[in-house]
């Protein structure tokens, strides 16, 4: 999170009306409440902040539920062999978790956990799991309900069984929307025996937040300095995932299916006409009969801005349109401690874009009231 200097020096420059990307930082306009909060403006309006990228876990129900199991030892949440992080997606940890929106300006929260409960093979256990931790996710949401909506997990394994734990989850849990990955065991999403899962989630009318995992098939590729297990594995998993929905006909099945990726998208939405050139040119690789260009079905994914700066963002919007880009910081992991301002300092966006992507765009997936 910014601290003092950082935020002294920021309320300096818009004291003196610089210019960010050509953007007068003077109308932007931030301030302090007695309770520390940051609140923000774009022209004089008051923005909502919604981050659709916020980890949680490490709930002690869960870990009970799971004791004598074979899933025990395992790091199914992301926690068992957790980093100095960690702890803070707990319950326990929410005053936390505030204190650190108040300080950076995050209105919501949009809590999701990764989907490594797809290496339970067992319906029963897989199925309690879900149930067990949807409800922990639940009550947490409750704790703070103005600053925290949650995002049903689901056990993607088991179709049928996924599509109902949504249906909970949204109808019966408040849940906003559900979290998906990136690849289920070997299966690519675009797999048709998922089709009921797109069904259900369509007829819901619920975003899906699809957080990757690295393709197994380049772990041994990915290994050594630089941690690249994650700085392009995670985006990879993505732009495979997506590229074959893409391309096997996921969203001609499924046109109004909705869904929101992390880390920019991946590498596809800062790279996307080579989709559209590669049918072209090797049209003969391209066996499906596609009602449309690969980039016309990438406008119904919507992408999270975490790219680190205002020239990356702005050449997401470029790319793909500010209507489809929201913000995410990976919280609690420190990717980005200026996630609000990074957007505010791109260029050639409008004040109306900036308020889409700090919050309406969101606001309008996750179907939350008006401010």
């Amino acid at each position: 999170m910014p601290n003092r200097r950082e935020f002294v020096k920021y309320v300096g420059k818009a004291a003196a009306g610089a210019l960010v990307g050509g953007y007068a930082l003077d109308r932007l306009v931030h301030a302090q409440q007695s309770g520390g909060r940051k609140i923000w403006t774009v022209g004089g309006q008051r923005v909502r902040t919604i981050d659709v990228h916020a980890h949680t876990g490490w709930y002690p129900e869960v870990w009970e539920l799971l004791k004598g199991t074979k899933l025990e030892s395992v790091h199914v949440l992301g926690t068992a062999q957790g980093n100095k992080y960690d702890h803070l997606l707990s319950a326990e940890a929410l005053p936390q978790r505030l204190q650190a929106m108040d300080a950076q300006g995050m209105d919501i929260h949009a809590l999701s956990i990764n989907a490594r409960h797809y290496v339970a093979d067992d319906r029963g256990l897989a199925r309690d799991l879900i149930r067990v931790q949807n409800e922990a996710m639940a009550k947490m949401v409750a704790m703070a309900p103005d600053r925290l909506v949650g995002l049903a997990t689901s056990t993607l394994q088991f179709p049928d069984l996924a599509a109902e734990q949504l249906e909970y989850g949204m109808t019966k849990l408040g849940m906003r929307g559900g979290s998906i990955g990136s690849q289920v065991g070997d299966d690519e999403l675009a797999n048709p025996r998922f089709d009921p899962f797109w069904a259900k989630a369509e007829e819901l009318n619920a975003v899906l937040f699809l957080h990757p995992g690295g393709p197994p098939e380049i772990r041994s590729r990915v290994q050594g300095n630089g941690m690249l297990t994650n700085i392009i594995a995670l985006p990879l998993g993505t732009t495979i995932a997506i590229s074959h929905m893409i391309f096997e006909g996921v969203f001609d099945r499924f046109p109004n299916l909705k869904i929101c990726c992390a880390h920019g998208g991946g590498y596809l939405f800062s790279y996307p006409a080579r989709s559209d050139n590669g049918c072209r040119v090797f049209a003969e690789n391209c066996t499906h009969n596609l009602k449309k260009t690969a980039t016309e079905y990438m406008k119904q994914i919507y992408i999270d801005g975490l790219v680190f700066t205002p020239e990356g963002v702005r050449h997401l919007v470029a790319e793909h349109g500010a209507s489809q880009v929201v913000l995410g910081t990976d919280w609690p992991y420190p990717w980005m401690s200026d996630t609000v301002e990074t957007v505010l300092a791109t260029p050639g966006l409008s004040d109306a874009d900036r308020i889409a992507i700090l919050g309406g765009n969101a606001a309008k997936l996750l179907g939350l009231p008006p401010a």
